[in-house]
C-alpha cells in the first residue's frame, strides 16, 4: 500500500493533551477557587469495530438491544464483549523519565537530553538524542543539576542529533540510576507538550503516562492502549474469569519518526527489544486450544506476538529484538481480537490497525471518530476490534 493511503484531516482539537478525566471545582479556605483534575482512565469513549460483518458500534444499547445515539460505549464496556476463558496480552514495561534538560559547558546553552537506552553500566554509557544538535559536538560537556554533581561527556555522534554520553558519576550504579532518572521527566510525545501551556511534563504525568501493571523498565514512551486499563476494570474482568497474559516489549520512538517513502515496502521500523517467557505462552496457548478468544493490548502486543507466533498458531518465548513492520495486507497468526488507540494520520500504529481491522473498516471507523469528536493518540480514545 502507499502512504498516501494514510492521510485524513485531523483536527488539532481532537488530539488528547491529557488522559481522560474529571474536573471538580473547589473552594480553598481564603476563598479562592481551584479546579482539580481526577484521572478516570477506563471512562473514555470506546468504538467497536466487528471486521467479519463490517459494523461499527459507537452507542451502548437499550433493553430491546438498539443503539441509545448520544450514549457513547466507554472503554469499561470492554468487558461485556469477553467471556470466561479468554485471554488479554498486555506489554508490561515500564516508562523511565528519559527526558532532561541540561547546560553546555561555557555557554550555559540549554539542551535537551533524551536518554534511549544505556549501552554500558560499567561506563555509565547512553545512546541519547539531543537538541539543538547543531550545538554539541564531541568532548562537549552537559550538566544537569546546579551543584554540577551529574556531569556528562559527549563522547561520539551516531546520527543526526543521535549522541553516545558518559556520565561521570562515582557511585554505585543503582543510585547513579535513581539520581539520573530524579532530573528527568516524563517522556511524554512532542505533539503533546508542544500543544500544552507548559513545556514541562508534570508529575502527575509520571503516573499518567504509566500502565498500571508496568513492571519491566526500559521504555521510552508508553504502550499506550493499556493506559485505558484501571485496577477496579482488571479486577472486573478477572472475577470474571479472564485469563492475563504478560509480555515485554520496550517501546521506541520509531512509531513517531515520519515515513519518508511512498511505497510502505521500503520504509525500515527501528528495532525494539522483546521478551515472551513461558508463562505467557502458557496462558494465550490454552485459550487458543480451548477456541476461547485471544485479545492484544496494543500494536506493540500484536507486534511481538506476529514475531513470535509459529506456524502452528501457537505464542512461542522469544527473548531478542523485533523491527517487524505491519502494514495491510498481512496475515495474522495469533490474536483474533485487538485494542487499538486513535492514531495520528500516516502513522505506523495507523496502518497495523488498518492491516487487522481490514483498511477499509478501519479508515471508515476513523472517518467516523473525526466527525464525532473523539479524541486521538497517547491519551485519546479507544478502538476495539473483533472477528465477528
Amino acid at each position: 500500500m502507499k502512504l498516501s493511503q494514510f492521510r485524513f484531516k485531523l483536527p488539532e482539537e481532537q488530539i488528547a493533551l491529557y488522559p481522560h478525566s474529571l474536573y471538580r471545582e473547589f473552594e480553598n479556605e481564603d476563598g479562592t477557587k481551584e479546579t482539580v483534575r481526577f484521572t478516570r482512565r477506563d471512562e473514555c469513549r470506546m468504538m467497536v469495530l466487528h471486521r467479519k460483518s463490517k459494523t461499527i458500534d459507537m452507542y451502548r444499547r437499550d433493553a430491546d438491544g438498539n443503539p441509545v445515539e448520544g450514549d457513547f460505549l466507554q472503554f469499561k464496556n470492554l468487558i461485556d464483549y469477553f467471556d470466561e476463558g479468554d485471554a488479554f496480552i498486555f506489554n508490561d514495561t515500564k516508562v523511565f523519565p528519559a527526558r532532561l534538560y541540561g547546560t553546555k559547558e561555557k555557554t550555559d546553552a540549554k539542551i535537551e537530553v533524551f536518554l534511549l537506552r544505556e549501552l554500558n553500566q560499567e561506563m555509565r554509557l547512553w545512546d541519547v538524542l539531543v537538541e539543538p544538535a547543531r550545538k554539541i559536538r564531541i568532548g562537549n560537556k552537559l550538566f544537569f543539576d546546579e551543584s554540577s554533581t551529574m556531569v556528562a561527556e559527549v563522547i561520539d555522534n551516531t546520527t543526526s542529533r543521535g549522541r553516545t554520553l558518559r556520565f561521570l558519576y562515582d557511585c554505585p550504579h543503582d543510585e547513579f540510576k535513581r539520581e539520573l532518572f530524579a532530573l528527568g521527566e516524563s517522556p511524554l510525545p512532542r505533539y503533546i507538550i508542544d500543544q500544552r501551556e507548559s513545556p514541562h511534563a508534570t508529575t502527575e504525568d509520571l503516573e499518567d503516562f504509566q500502565t498500571i501493571y508496568a513492571k519491566n523498565e526500559g521504555a521510552v514512551t508508553a504502550p499506550a492502549t493499556g493506559l485505558h486499563f484501571s485496577r477496579e476494570l482488571m479486577k472486573r474482568m478477572e472475577i470474571k474469569g479472564i485469563n492475563f497474559a504478560f509480555i515485554t516489549v520496550h517501546c521506541s520512538l520509531g512509531a513517531f519518526h515520519n515515513i519518508e517513502v511512498e511505497d510502505l515496502t521500503k520504509h525500515k521500523m527501528d528495532s525494539e527489544q522483546m521478551i515472551i517467557g513461558g508463562e505467557a505462552c502458557q496462558v494465550v496457548n490454552e485459550a487458543k486450544r480451548a477456541n476461547h478468544h485471544v485479545c492484544a493490548v496494543g500494536t506493540s502486543v500484536v507486534k511481538a506476538t506476529e514475531t513470535a507466533v509459529g506456524t502452528d498458531g501457537m505464542l512461542k518465548e522469544y527473548d531478542g529484538w523485533t523491527n517487524k513492520f505491519i502494514f495491510p495486507p498481512y496475515d495474522f497468526g495469533l490474536a483474533d481480537s485487538m485494542i487499538a488507540n486513535f492514531y495520528h494520520p500516516m502513522s505506523t500504529l495507523l496502518m497495523e490497525t488498518a492491516a487487522f481491522g481490514g483498511y477499509d473498516l478501519v479508515m471508515e471507523a476513523y472517518d467516523l471518530a473525526v466527525k464525532n469528536g473523539y479524541k486521538f493518540g497517547c491519551f485519546g480514545d479507544a478502538l476495539l476490534i473483533l472477528n465477528d
